[in-house]
């Protein structure tokens, strides 16, 4: 098997596109996701009537139903009663609405891990219940849950290859794409392979790096 790789090269602008996106997408939903989750595990903290309920039911929808599947719902089922989204804003959404769920439970495990004494102790001194949350609840929680959030991040960033189902011209929808018109399949898959490994090797890295000098508390030192 010989391989163009003229026409490789000549397709490296496009990759470099659509990695681009990918990251670009990722990012916006990993960071929402971690600012609503966080969000919900103040109301679940706190026992917010009615909306703790509905954090509950956001959490088991999200965790319990095929991205793909909220990626067609949001795309063709609510244009029917007049709400229509790009498929840029809908994979936004739907991304995000995943991650919050899975983000929600693994800082919910954190506060959970963190001993009952530290919450006795904040309420001895005269913290309120927020003060609490915020400086001695939280901070432990986010540590305990380090690993399991890094883990969920790069869970999220390859998520992303789902979105090609509606036309987000990321890494996979690149590479289909380019098979379909030229049936170039070996070549494509090759540098699709090789986008991939140079996006997720480098993070997992980074990750791990972070999360061994926050685990020892040396970030910032």
């Amino acid at each position: 098997m010989k391989l163009d790789t003229a026409f490789m090269i000549e397709r490296i602008p496009d990759f470099i596109q659509a990695a681009l996106l990918t990251v670009e997408i990722a990012t916006i939903v990993i960071a929402s996701s971690l600012l609503i989750a966080s969000i919900y595990n103040v109301i679940l903290y706190n026992r917010v009537p009615i909306l703790t309920m509905l954090v509950r039911i956001h959490v088991e929808i999200a965790r319990n139903t095929p991205l793909l599947i909220q990626l067609f719902f949001l795309y063709f089922a609510l244009p029917s009663v007049g709400i229509k989204l790009s498929n840029y804003d809908t994979a936004i959404i739907a991304m995000t609405f995943l991650g919050v769920g899975y983000l929600t439970e693994v800082i919910r495990s954190g506060i959970d891990a963190v001993p009952t004494d530290q919450e006795e102790s904040g309420l001895a001194i005269g913290l309120s219940r927020a003060q609490l949350f915020r400086y001695i609840i939280l901070p432990q929680a986010l540590r305990i849950s380090t690993p399991a959030l890094f883990a969920n991040f790069i869970f999220l960033l390859k998520e992303t290859t789902v979105v090609s189902a509606i036309a987000i011209p990321e890494i996979l929808y690149t590479t289909t794409n380019y098979i379909a018109l030229y049936y170039k399949t070996y070549e494509m898959l090759l540098m699709m392979t090789a986008i991939y490994l140079l996006l997720f090797l480098p993070l997992s890295c980074l990750l791990s790096w972070v999360e061994r000098r926050y685990q020892h508390g040396t970030i910032g030192t």
